[in-house]
């Protein structure tokens, strides 16, 4: 796959999950919104702090009763209502858009009928969408009562993935869901999911922009950024971190 490294198969991609499982404890469960109100939460997101985004999400709940009041708004009302966000400019234009088109071809906003496609379909038709790139499509078909396997690769996610080696330094974000799906084909949504808020969270407290704690990582051993910089017998084979990521997936109160 031009882009990308070949990681040796889904031997390391368990290997990578079962290291960051010993670190993380499970404990949090998942909130499972409607599709759609997985596309907005996950549109609203971008470079954006969890804890920032869920409120203005959930400002935008209170504020309208339904996705068609959104999609029908003064652009500029919604960039106030997540004005948290960052880009809520950018962002609340293409919510928009991307709210009108779907308005467009399914007026009562159910997403639902994606689950008969296969995920590639299924992704093609959320990125014909305005704004929506394979982040948000992947999302809103894992993150959602669709519950499809599809790879969510975030800025973290990302980051890590290249630092590693799972795909190279000028990777973006289709690349790396590529890789990892052609290496992941027989997970199952929970399980990309489980992999993806374990690597988020690595990315949150030790595999930072910023900064690199590879001593402390516990992927570092197989790390080629942690080779790079330590030598084998400086990397962690027990990492001194502990973080609660996640749990049982359930429904969103409210159905939204």
């Amino acid at each position: 796959m031009q882009g990308t490294f070949d990681f040796g198969a889904a031997g390391d991609l368990l290997w990578v999950r079962d290291q960051l499982r010993s670190c993380f404890e499970r404990v949090r469960s998942i909130p499972l919104r409607t599709p759609v109100g997985q596309l907005v939460k996950s549109s609203i997101s971008g470079r954006t702090r969890d804890e920032v985004s869920t409120l203005a999400y959930r400002r935008l709940v209170e504020t309208y009763p339904g996705w068609a009041d959104v999609a029908n708004a003064a652009i500029a009302e919604v960039e106030a209502v997540i004005g948290d966000v960052t880009f809520p400019d950018v962002k609340a234009r293409y919510l928009h858009d991307a709210l009108q088109a779907i308005a467009a071809r399914q007026p009562d906003f159910d997403l639902t009928f994606l689950h008969q496609f296969g995920v590639g379909q299924a992704l093609a038709w959320l990125e014909r969408l305005p704004g929506v790139g394979r982040k948000v499509s992947a999302s809103t078909l894992n993150f959602s009562t669709l519950h499809m396997p599809a790879f969510v690769v975030d800025t973290h996610i990302l980051r890590i993935l290249r630092r590693f080696g799972f795909v190279r330094g000028k990777a973006d974000t289709r690349n790396a869901y590529e890789a990892v799906m052609a290496t992941a084909q027989d997970w199952s949504a929970t399980d990309l999911a489980e992999l993806h808020i374990l690597m988020k969270r690595l990315g949150q407290t030790v595999c930072c922009a910023d900064r690199s704690d590879c001593r402390d990582c516990r992927i570092g051993l197989r790390c080629r950024a942690a080779a790079s910089t330590l030598p084998l017998s400086s990397r962690a084979a027990r990492p001194r971190y502990s973080r609660s990521v996640c749990g049982p997936r359930r429904p969103v109160a409210g159905g939204r």
